[in-house]
């Protein structure tokens, strides 16, 4: 009968000595709850200070400092409701969300049974530790994590779908960060489960405001508003992505001063006018083709000049809103056939036209609002020159940062992922101009009947007495009742 033995390796040291293996002892409690206090010294210093003051004061004003504190934040939340969503917020819940959904036994639970965990020979698991939350918006969440020793990219990307449903998710993605560190943009919900219609079109001209053109919604329910005086509009989205709300939604939120000359369009439409040609009877100037639009192009930058010597002459830094002097807007849809997939001669004269306007024209009262489908420098190699971007959605997430600037996707700006449907048309992002958050929006969607009713009210010189007629004898064209009680309302009149 014969027996084996096990004969376990060893290694030895220079002097011959026996090297110990290592110890499956996981460290103490007390060190590992020293380590965590050190991450979140707010647990330690706010108790202590929450003490010390007591001691020195009495609890009665501590508490009746914290219940102020509260008292001023319930009513910045119920009586200015955009700045409180602006800058407190995000604040108030990426805390929460991290401490109800991101940490202890439930963050571990919801890894454990993804898989995306792993165990230690004591049997202890090891759970990847979340870093930072950030929430942003009401419907996305960035969660950036350290993976534990043995993961990748690759273990949380496929995985993904599944820690979706676990975390009760629309979807979630993965982007690495740095060796070890990834980001998982958590998509809680897709927010605007309806299409958000037209805005009605203003009365008079005193109800228009250049720099907050009501154009849509964002997620949040606030009106989505659109800057246009002064600055220069890029919207960047793929064929199907709803630019067209946001060629004519702008134009109908300042029909007044369409109507009353104080805002003249010059228009290029270089798919053969197949755009904009409904709305021909509203512009200044409008140019179908590739060498009109180089002539119009240059009879905008020359206006621009004349503006400029005006106001030398006149000796003013900003121009008054007249009929003498109105608003010059240039829109441009298909951007990219005048500075990429043009004739040579024209690409290169369009861009030396569009670079001059874009730096010279803010003063002159002479905006560009620019219509794209794809961002990148080989395309619109002036797209650093627009003031304000607009992403909706687009085919690359590469597109996203090079709409919006660095980091705007890893932000939560998640344009590659809207879905390409007509029932998510209009949908995009754009950067908080001081926090650089990103905000989602939907555009409200123009049909073609909204359309006519911005012709019939707006075209320059005319005076809107009747209602827009119709085809259909009860007003309605496939409009809700409450579309069709907004145009009997018109009474409006130019001056």
């Amino acid at each position: 009968m014969f027996t084996t033995t096990k004969h376990h390796s060893t290694t030895r040291g220079r002097h011959g000595t026996v090297a110990a293996r290592t110890s499956t002892r996981s460290t103490g409690v007390e060190w590992r709850a020293l380590a965590w206090l050190a991450r979140h010294p707010l647990f330690v210093f706010v108790p202590a200070g929450l003490l010390a003051a007591a001691h020195t004061w009495g609890a009665v004003t501590p508490g009746v400092a914290l219940g102020g504190l509260l008292l001023v934040v319930l009513i910045w939340w119920r009586v200015h409701p955009p700045t409180y969503d602006r800058f407190l917020a995000p604040r108030v819940r990426s805390i929460w969300r991290r401490w109800t959904t991101y940490r202890g036994r439930r963050w571990a639970g919801v890894l454990a049974d993804c898989e995306l965990t792993r165990d230690t020979r004591t049997g202890r698991p090891l759970v990847p530790r979340v870093l930072r939350v950030r929430a942003v918006t009401p419907s996305i969440d960035r969660v950036t994590v350290r993976m534990v020793r043995g993961q990748h990219l690759d273990t949380f990307t496929e995985r993904a779908p599944v820690l979706a449903d676990a975390l009760g998710a629309h979807r979630v993605t993965t982007t690495r960060i740095r060796p070890g560190v990834l980001a998982l943009i958590v998509e809680r919900r897709m927010p605007f489960p309806t299409i958000v219609p037209a805005t009605p079109t203003p009365g008079r001209v005193d109800e228009v405001d250049l720099a907050a053109l009501d154009v849509g919604d964002t997620e949040t329910g606030a009106p989505f508003m659109l800057h246009v005086r002064g600055k220069h509009v890029l919207v960047v989205g793929r064929s199907g992505s709803g630019k067209g709300s946001l060629l004519w939604g702008p134009l109908r939120a300042m029909a007044p001063l369409i109507r009353d000359g104080l805002v003249r369009l010059w228009v290029i439409d270089l798919k053969g006018g197949t755009e904009t040609d409904r709305g021909a009877p509203l512009f200044h100037r409008w140019a179908t083709a590739s060498t009109d639009a180089v002539d119009l192009l240059t009879d905008f930058r020359d206006s621009m000049r004349d503006r400029q010597e005006w106001m030398r002459a006149e000796g003013v830094r900003t121009c008054p809103i007249t009929r003498e002097t109105p608003v010059e807007l240039l829109v441009i849809d298909e951007l990219a056939m005048l500075t990429a997939y043009g004739e040579r001669s024209d690409v290169r004269e369009s861009l030396r036209l569009l670079a001059e306007v874009l730096t010279q024209g803010r003063a002159a009262d002479h905006t560009v609002l620019g219509y794209v489908q794809e961002p990148t420098k080989d395309v619109v190699d002036v797209r650093d020159l627009f003031t304000i971007r607009l992403c909706l959605a687009v085919t690359a997430a590469s597109h996203v940062d090079m709409a919006l600037g660095d980091g705007a996707r890893d932000r939560g700006a998640l344009a590659d992922q809207i879905p390409g449907d007509e029932a998510h048309a209009g949908i995009g992002f754009v950067l908080d101009d001081i926090t650089r958050a990103p905000i989602r929006f939907r555009a409200g969607w123009v049909s073609d009947r909204d359309i006519d009713e911005l012709v019939h009210r707006a075209t320059p010189g005319t005076r809107y007495l009747h209602p827009i007629p119709t085809d259909d004898p009860t007003g309605h064209d496939g409009h809700d009742g409450d579309d069709h009680d907004r145009d009997e309302r018109g009474e409006e009149h130019a001056s």
